[in-house]
């Protein structure tokens, strides 16, 4: 029976961790305990993905790692090292809303803004997995993504209208 291979032991203090983050590189010195939306947030000042329950429930925190919806707290930075983070901030190409962005504005699929980075970032995410049929299949997969306010109806109707543009 072969050995394990001996994988290279990173703390438990600061270590080097190198993230690319919407298509940027970033070397930081974080403990290997600190989760992705703390490293975002606290040393990339990225505020966008917000930290509602710190339990990953919510989806306040939702971002995406190698194209899949990911919940950032509850991942560890170190381990999305050789990957590439997409957060709210880097959906935009340049001074241009991405087309979900805009329904959300069209649609006043938000009240008080603070779960729409991570709802924006997963109903993208649903439309490229293609569960968006109808309400109930939005309603199912979308379901990991709370709303406080209660602006389930307007975040449907901005999901089916970028989904009815294409």
């Amino acid at each position: 029976m072969a050995e394990a291979p001996v994988l290279p032991e990173r703390g438990p203090g600061p270590v080097k961790v190198a993230l690319s983050v919407n298509g940027t590189e970033h070397a930081l010195e974080i403990e290997p305990r600190v989760s992705l939306l703390d490293a975002l947030r606290e040393h990339l000042h990225m505020t966008g993905a917000k930290k509602g329950c710190d339990q990953g429930t919510c989806g306040a925190c939702t971002v995406w790692v190698d194209e899949r919806r990911t919940l950032s707290c509850l991942t560890l930075a170190i381990t999305c090292e050789g990957h590439e983070v997409t957060t709210i901030e880097g959906l935009a190409e340049g001074d241009e809303l991405d087309a979900m962005q805009t329904a959300f504005i069209e649609q006043d699929a938000f009240q008080c803004g603070y779960c729409t980075p991570g709802q924006i970032m997963s109903a993208v995410a649903l439309l490229k997995e293609c569960h968006a049929s109808d309400d109930a299949e939005i309603g199912e997969w979308m379901s990991g993504n709370i709303c406080r306010c209660a602006a389930y109806p307007h975040i449907r109707a901005a999901i089916r209208a970028v989904r009815d543009q294409a």
